[in-house]
């Protein structure tokens, strides 16, 4: 394994940047490149078929371009969606990103979870099989609130976001059947955890929240245990849109040690 070879992660927009710093936590010395899909964006609302083709084929030609020694889709309405083809697609780890629904199993006192994430993510099957697998017993209430794919991409720009939209993502879990009930929310979006605390306000006291960030780190460092890392120079971030308003993010980009800015 060269030690110069990246760790690739790719997200939609700016979501996965909270992937990336728990990453950082576990491996500080490991090169990163991250993909923003901008121009793409947001995948909630487009088919299942335009999303896997457009994930496997750019994850292709980054693999190809990049040589990553692994690769993170940090997008759980990508990977929900395009993970099985592009594990069949690429000779290397693919690590994905999944709702945390297990994790807010063990978590909730009263039974009742929330949990919020995009059309697409919400109506897969796989979302239905982790509840399966691990949520039985409980009650676990479904919203999607793509609003807040926008409203976290907007207040990474430094932009004011609408109290309207995180007041909308709550009434969307409370007013259902047992909304009352819920004390665990999962956030099955990358980006939601960027605005964690607006949501918390929105949903009122004894909500915790729960997202996946933390334990796709810890995969990471167990697939990549024992290899070397060093960097050959500055981590790189790449957009897929208008590189003059990616940017725009270089101060936030920069925060996360993406020093490097360049168009796929």
């Amino acid at each position: 394994m060269n030690p110069a070879a990246p760790i690739l992660l790719f997200d939609s927009g700016v979501g996965g940047l909270t992937v990336l710093a728990e990453v950082r936590k576990l491996l500080p010395q490991a090169p990163v490149i991250y993909a923003a899909d901008t121009a793409g964006l947001p995948y909630g609302t487009k088919t299942e078929a335009e999303i896997a083709a457009r994930v496997a084929g750019l994850l292709g030609v980054l693999s190809e371009r990049y040589r990553p020694r692994l690769a993170t889709i940090a997008c759980n309405t990508a990977s929900t969606i395009a993970l099985g083809m592009v594990r069949d697609v690429l000779r290397i780890p693919i690590v994905g990103t999944v709702p945390a629904i297990k994790p807010a199993a063990a978590l909730t006192r009263t039974g009742t979870i929330g949990l919020l994430g995009t059309e697409a993510t919400i109506r897969q099957g796989y979302v239905d099989r982790l509840e399966a697998e691990h949520a039985g017993g409980t009650r676990l209430i479904r919203h999607a609130a793509p609003a807040l794919v926008a409203a976290a991409e907007a207040r990474l720009r430094g932009a004011p976001a609408d109290p309207a939209v995180f007041a909308e993502a709550a009434r969307g879990l409370r007013a259902q059947p047992g909304g009352a009930d819920i004390d665990t929310v999962v956030l099955a979006c990358t980006h939601f955890p960027l605005v964690a605390d607006d949501l918390a306000a929105a949903m009122g006291p004894g909500v915790r929240f729960v997202d996946g960030a933390a334990g796709i780190a810890r995969r990471i460092a167990s697939l990549t245990a024992g290899q070397d890392f060093a960097r050959g120079g500055p981590d790189l971030a790449l957009t897929t849109g208008d590189l003059a308003e990616f940017a725009l993010l270089q101060p936030v980009l920069g925060a996360h040690g993406l020093d490097r800015i360049e168009a796929i």
